[in-house]
């Protein structure tokens, strides 16, 4: 099975990414799922977002749980009934979870030409003027936006705004770490912020400061 990387962040913070290759066949072998999310699974349209769902749960099984151990609130925020907090992406071949006894975040992007177009949208000032190609402002961008998604996700507070409420320090391609924090009328939190780049995509995961 192709569990691409484990990195263990601190002795009780774990993060798992997949690198998705198998079938859908293959991937459903073998595995128990909720009847809700059989019925989730049944009504997705591509098979890639089929295949990213199940490969969630066979990272889940890595680390000892099944997907009758993970629950979702009314906001769709993912939950583990043993009271240990996880944040999970998938983005095309790849997808990541990172499970803590403190509040965590995560996002998985593939680098893509079209953030360019968009980063209005989510980041001001923009980060990319002073970078000397698009392929270097495209990765850039895409750590900025993997870092306020990882960030949103863990303070999963209704109304949110990536421009307007969450905040990332300027950083150069060459770190590994940035400060996050988010600020809003019902409260503010900073955030340890870590990113790798690999094959073409971006691992932003954060961490409550």
């Amino acid at each position: 099975m192709p569990l691409y990387k484990t990195i263990t962040i601190n002795p009780n913070t774990r993060l798992l990414i997949w690198k998705i290759e198998e079938p859908f066949e293959v991937l459903s072998k073998n595995l128990q799922l909720t009847d809700h999310c059989k019925a989730r699974v049944d009504s997705m349209k591509s098979d890639l977002h089929r295949r990213g769902f199940l490969s969630v749960r066979h990272l889940l099984a890595h680390v000892g749980y099944t997907d009758f151990d993970l629950v979702y609130d009314q906001n769709g925020k993912p939950h583990l009934t043993d009271g240990n907090y996880i944040s999970i992406s998938h983005s095309y071949t790849f997808s990541a979870i990172i499970i803590s006894d403190h509040p965590v975040g995560i996002d998985i992007e593939k680098q893509r030409p079209k953030i360019l177009k968009i980063a209005h949208k989510f980041s001001t000032p923009l980060p990319h003027p002073s970078l000397s190609n698009n392929l270097d402002r495209i990765r850039k961008l895409t750590i900025v936006w993997g870092a306020k998604e990882a960030v949103y996700k863990s303070y999963a507070q209704p109304g949110v705004s990536f421009l307007e409420h969450i905040f990332v320090e300027d950083f150069t391609l060459n770190d590994s770490q940035i400060f996050t924090k988010v600020s809003t009328p019902v409260k503010s939190e900073a955030y340890d912020v870590y990113f790798q780049e690999f094959e073409g995509f971006t691992l932003v995961y954060a961490l409550a400061a």
